[in-house]
């Protein structure tokens, strides 16, 4: 009965540590009926849970319009985003629809297709700030918050190197402290804080500026992540978000949030 219980878990611990490459080997010859979509639901107004506990947005509606595309059953799966890519990379969902930037070091890690979107960051500060501008001078000594792990906690420390840039869980908390004035100024996507501005959360502060774009932070738009070696899959959100883009479902899905095009040139 021990030797076994033994066999049974060296197998299950062999199971374990050969999941995630096991699920890596197996996607390039895999017939895709069915598409598990990771997302965080904490990053309005692309992806967020609404009063019902269902997650929505911007993100999410895209996948819905891509996996109706590509005439596969779309799940969704939320996700802490500083653990998104390793629940990625260990099975957990098969793709990221998250908005997230597509960079030389995520890149490293997954398999990006091409650009769903492609908007620019930006600086919000409290309505009485003395801020006029966001420069190099007018915010050496600061305090800056921002979502940690993105382009723009990035972007924040390579425009800004004077200031101490305070990197946060999700937006939700540097929101916190910006209205309560722990922070001087907040800084992420343009849409995201425009969003924001505009709800009674928001009444404390104001849009300052847009930030310059430069893909060697930024990269060349945001992108859905897939598991390395997973180019079938790849191949076919490609050819669904163009197909989208052609058929009008994107401009449909735009225009619930937007009244610009967020594609980008």
């Amino acid at each position: 009965m021990r030797l076994i219980q033994r066999l049974l878990v060296a197998a299950a611990a062999i199971a374990v540590l050969s999941g995630p490459a096991s699920a890596q080997d197996s996607d390039a010859d895999k017939t895709w009926t069915e598409v598990r979509i990771g997302t965080e639901g904490a990053y309005p107004p692309f992806n967020f849970i609404n009063a019902a506990g269902e997650v929505e947005g911007f993100d999410v509606d895209i996948a819905k319009a891509l996996c109706a595309q590509m005439k596969v059953t779309c799940t969704f799966v939320t996700s802490d985003w500083d653990g998104i890519i390793p629940a990625l990379q260990n099975g957990r969902f098969d793709a990221i629809v998250a908005s997230m930037s597509i960079t030389p070091e995520r890149s490293e890690q997954v398999l990006f297709t091409n650009k769903y979107y492609n908007t620019p960051g930006a600086i919000a500060v409290p309505k009485d700030s003395e801020l006029t501008e966001a420069t190099p001078q007018s915010l050496a000594g600061k305090t800056i918050g921002a979502q940690g792990g993105t382009t723009h906690a990035q972007a924040a420390e390579a425009y800004f190197p004077d200031a101490d840039v305070r990197v946060y869980p999700t937006a939700e908390e540097y929101k916190l402290d910006i209205e309560n004035g722990r922070v001087d100024a907040v800084t992420d996507d343009i849409v995201v804080l425009t969003d924001w501005l505009k709800s009674d959360a928001g009444a404390c502060c104001k849009l300052l500026t847009q930030l310059p774009v430069k893909e060697e932070i930024y990269g060349p738009g945001l992108g859905i992540a897939l598991r390395k070696g997973n180019d079938k899959l790849k191949a076919m959100f490609d050819e669904a978000i163009v197909a989208i883009r052609e058929n009008g479902e994107y401009k449909k899905v735009q225009d619930k949030y937007f009244d610009f095009d967020v594609y980008g040139e």
